[in-house]
């Protein structure tokens, strides 16, 4: 490997050299924080030699030269056809420009004969055009403005987030400098501190090797995210006008930005997902993409089945179909997560219960361009919804026994057909359940494992389930659902939150009910036959009252807990049709105990056979 170190100041790097930006580097990302202490540094460590040197007679131009350097940090470089890239280093270098930008503007207001020196830093001529030698060429527009001295808020952003940073840091240099920098001869000293004290080592590599140095050498001020640096390992191996005919660079932002839409460096995860659904097979194998997802994948043990690995061809198909179409997958999906859609009901329900096992599902059984690919974003997101639920709800789920599990389903139904993958997802429903229980298990679900269910259960996972039972009801009755699934399961605040609401309050007389026994009342009540879903204020106002006067407040509720109420009754046909049809024996209940109880647990199982059959 050949690697060239050379020691430059300011005046050096920026003299008659272009930078172009590589596709290995990000936008311009830095936010103020590695601004802001940039400019710390520098002004730090020249007020320190401007307070020995501001009373010397020696001109500044040689004064200069007593002063100590300071070391910026490393920028490396490769040439290619010709043209110099940044591999690394850019946002140091940009923020370099802002800073000599606003000295050129400094150097106006002064009167100052360095003026045109600091403008040949930013600038220079080719041919009968200027050229920024930092050249960002989408952002041009916004970096001449900066350089015409143009109001900030009149400056074109619309090129992207690289304009916008530039114009959002320049703000904050501009605010930095006029205050340090108040009058001329503390302005021209540190102009000649900053060209020519401020050290950078250009490390200029060959091709082959960008790769490698790309992963080890980042930006101290903002680390490089996994997926950066697994865009350098993989476009890294493709010829530059290939690159360029391909619109491989192009290819790779955009998709990374479509799924990044959602959640800020989301694509890391949807790489952690995509790498587990095709490459593991155990929990174990699984855990090994958490961490360096971008290193292990090229590992001998995953790479016989990527073949990523100093493979341009393969990495060139890669990009441009799996790559392409997974990542479409992925969006897709993140889509209904985020958002109900009617289409696929039930990745949104997943969101609620923050069941996201589904996107591993999903991609583990979608294959390149699945003609199938909705039927089973439907399926499978419906799968992993009543797998969780019935396990919930029979007092079976187990957090660490599900995540192991998982991985042996997502292998079983890897790249497998629609019609294979129900009954995959059936026989570890079953499993889990006989693993939980210690007994033989044939059917999904079980009265018996339900009978107890209510107290262990969290409370947002009563939020969700008294949610999809409330959806139930208006669905068979053509009522509109009087809150949304979301503020049912999300909202818990005070006023306009929703609450588990016990319909059997902690009072003597229901006490009795239960033979006085506090352990057989507590045990009771806390099932889900004796619960309620009520928002705040009307949990509040219930809190404690007999049975009667909670009646009352269940009033204009929700329709679960109307259901108690006689005048749920009275001349609706909806209703009753929901009744027959389901062979739901509803009923107002003028009092509660517990044959009620019980009564109303039960019918929560039939309804239960019916959601998540």
């Amino acid at each position: 490997m050949d690697i060239a170190p050379d020691k430059q100041n300011i005046d050096r790097v920026f003299s008659n050299t272009t930078y172009y930006i590589d596709f290995y580097q990000r936008q311009y990302k830095w936010n103020d924080a590695p601004v802001k202490r940039l400019l710390e540094d520098v002004i730090y460590k020249f007020n320190e030699e401007y307070t020995k040197y501001k009373d010397s007679d020696i001109p500044l131009n040689q004064l200069v030269s007593k002063y100590s350097w300071y070391y910026l940090n490393t920028y490396v470089t490769n040439i290619i056809d010709g043209k110099l890239y940044v591999v690394d280093g850019q946002q140091r270098l940009t923020t370099i420009t802002l800073m000599l930008i606003k000295l050129f503007h400094l150097s106006e207001k002064h009167k100052s004969k360095l003026s045109g020196w600091l403008k040949n830093k930013i600038i220079g001529q080719s041919g009968f055009e200027e050229e920024f030698w930092m050249n960002h060429e989408s952002h041009k527009a916004s970096m001449q403005g900066l350089l015409d001295g143009k109001e900030l808020s009149t400056i074109d952003t619309s090129s992207g987030i690289t304009a916008q940073n530039m114009v959002a840091n320049y703000a904050i240099i501009d605010k930095w400098f006029d205050n340090e920098l108040k009058d001329s001869h503390r302005f021209e000293s540190f102009a000649f501190y900053f060209l020519q004290r401020l050290v950078l080592i250009n490390l200029n590599v060959e091709k082959t090797e960008v790769p490698m140095v790309f992963e080890v050498i980042n930006d101290r001020g903002v680390k490089l995210k996994p997926y950066e640096i697994l865009k350098g390992k993989l476009l890294g191996q493709i010829d530059k006008e290939e690159l360029d005919a391909l619109d491989i660079n192009e290819l790779w932002e955009e998709q990374v930005d479509k799924i990044n839409a959602f959640k800020e460096d989301e694509i890391d995860q949807f790489f952690i997902y995509y790498l587990k659904s095709k490459l593991a097979d155990t929990r174990g194998t699984a855990q090994k993409f958490d961490k360096d997802y971008h290193r292990v994948m090229f590992d001998d043990e995953f790479n016989s089945f990527l073949s990523l690995k100093h493979n341009p061809k393969k990495v060139k198909s890669f990009l441009q179909n799996e790559f392409k179409s997974f990542t479409n997958l992925y969006a897709k999906v993140f889509g209904y997560y985020k958002e109900y859609s009617p289409k696929q009901p039930f990745v949104y329900y997943n969101s609620l219960t923050e069941m996201d096992t589904q996107f591993l599902l999903i991609l583990s059984a979608c294959v390149l361009n699945d003609t199938e690919e909705d039927e089973k974003i439907f399926l499978i997101s419906r799968q992993v919804d009543r797998i969780f639920c019935l396990l919930q709800l029979q007092r079976s789920y187990n957090s660490n026994s599900f995540a192991t599990e998982i991985y042996k389903l997502s292998s079983e139904i890897r790249d497998k057909q629609l019609a294979e993958i129900e009954p995959i997802f059936e026989k570890y429903l079953l499993t889990l359940l006989a693993d939980a229980r210690g007994v033989t298990v044939v059917e999904p679900i079980a009265y018996g494992f339900f009978k107890e269910t209510g107290i262990e259960l969290e409370k947002r996972f009563k939020r969700y389930f008294f949610a999809r039972i409330e959806q139930f009801i208006g669905e068979n009755t053509n009522m509109q659902m009087k809150q949304s699934l979301y503020d049912l399961v999300q909202n818990t605040g005070s006023k306009n939150g929703f609450h588990i609401e016990h319909i059997l309050s902690e009072n003597v007389e229901n006490k009795a009910l239960f033979n006085n026994d506090e352990e057989y009342f507590e045990r009771e009540r806390n099932r889900l036959g004796g619960l309620l879903l009520l928002k705040g204020k009307d949990n509040i106002s219930s809190n404690n009252e007999p049975y009667k006067k909670k009646l009352k407040s269940y009033a204009n509720t929700l329709y679960w807990n109307e259901t108690l109420r006689d005048d749920t009754y009275k001349s609706k046909l909806d209703f009753t049709d929901m009744m027959k049809k389901h062979n739901l024996q509803l009923r107002p209940m003028e009092t509660f105990g517990p044959q009620e109880l019980e009564e109303r647990h039960k019918l929560l199982f039939d309804m239960i056979k019916i959601i998540w059959k």
